[in-house]
C-alpha cells in the first residue's frame, strides 16, 4: 500500500498544484476506491493538504503578485472553521459527510460553467468582515468532507469578485494553507488522524506540485477553463459512483 500511497500523493499534488485545490476532492475520491472508509480517507487528504498547500503557494507568490491580502483575511477565517471539522466529523456519519460532498462538487461546477474565465469587470473590493466570515463557512464545510475549501472558494472569486479563474485558484491554495492547518489540529485532537499514510501521501506530493504549477502558467486560460471543468465533473461522478 506505501507504492500506491506515494502514487496517490504524486497525482494530487500535481492536481492540487495545477488546479488550485487542496486536492481533497481527487484523493478522497481515490482512497474510498482503494478501500478507505470516509473518515480515514478525509483524514489523510488533510494532512496532504498543508504539504501541497504550502510549497504550492510559495510557487505560486514568486509568479503571481497581490494574492495576498484577500488570501490572508479569508484564510483567518478558513482557519476558525476548520476548527469546526473534528467536532463534525465525530457527529456526522460517513455516508452524511459523502452526500455533503456531492452537493458541493455539484455547486461548484453550475457555478464554474455560468462564469467566464476571465472577468470583463473590475474586481470588487469587499470588507475585511465579510471575506473573514466567507473563510470561515467554508473553512467548516471544506474540513469536515476533506478538501481544502478552494472548490468552493473558487467559484465565488470568480462570479461574485471578478477575479480571473487563474489568481482564483491561486489564492485558493493559498486559503487551503490556514484551513488544512487547522483542520489538521482538530482532527488530531480528536483522533482521527492517519499521521504515517498522510505524511507518505504528503511527501509525495511535492513533486507533483511542482509540475502542476509549472504547467498552469504555460496553459491559456481558456483551455484552463475546460481542464478545471473536466476534474470537477470527474470527481463528481466518482464519488456518486462510490456512495451509490
Amino acid at each position: 500500500m506505501i507504492f500506491e500511497l506515494i502514487l496517490f500523493g504524486a497525482i494530487t499534488g500535481f492536481v492540487s498544484g495545477f488546479f488550485g485545490v487542496g486536492g481533497g476532492m481527487i484523493l478522497v475520491p481515490t482512497l474510498l476506491l482503494a478501500g478507505f472508509i470516509m473518515k480515514e480517507a478525509i483524514a489523510i487528504s488533510v494532512m496532504q493538504m498543508v504539504f501541497s498547500s504550502i510549497y504550492g503557494s510559495f510557487l505560486n507568490n514568486r509568479k503571481q503578485s497581490g494574492i495576498l491580502v484577500d488570501g490572508i483575511l479569508i484564510g483567518i477565517g478558513g482557519f476558525l472553521g476548520g476548527l469546526n471539522s473534528g467536532f463534525i466529523v465525530s457527529f456526522l456519519s460517513n455516508q452524511t459527510l459523502q452526500y455533503i460532498f456531492i452537493l458541493v462538487l455539484a455547486a461548484s461546477i453550475f457555478k464554474i460553467l455560468s462564469t467566464p474565465a476571465i472577468s470583463d469587470k473590475k474586481e470588487k473590493k469587499h470588507s475585511k468582515l465579510l471575506l473573514i466570515i466567507i473563510g470561515i463557512i467554508i473553512g467548516t464545510i471544506a474540513m469536515s468532507i476533506g478538501v481544502g475549501g478552494s472548490i468552493m472558494l473558487t467559484p465565488i472569486l470568480v462570479a461574485f469578485m471578478n477575479y480571473d479563474l487563474k489568481k482564483a485558484t491561486s489564492l485558493g491554495l493559498f486559503f487551503v494553507i490556514f484551513s488544512s492547518s487547522a483542520g489538521f489540529i482538530s482532527l488530531s485532537y480528536s483522533g482521527h488522524m492517519q499521521y504515517a499514510e498522510g505524511l507518505t501521501v504528503g511527501i509525495a506530493s511535492l513533486f507533483g506540485v511542482y509540475l502542476g504549477i509549472k504547467l498552469k502558467h504555460i496553459i491559456n486560460i481558456k483551455s484552463y477553463k475546460k481542464y478545471v471543468l473536466f476534474l470537477y465533473i470527474s470527481t463528481f461522478f466518482m464519488i456518486i459512483y462510490k456512495t451509490i
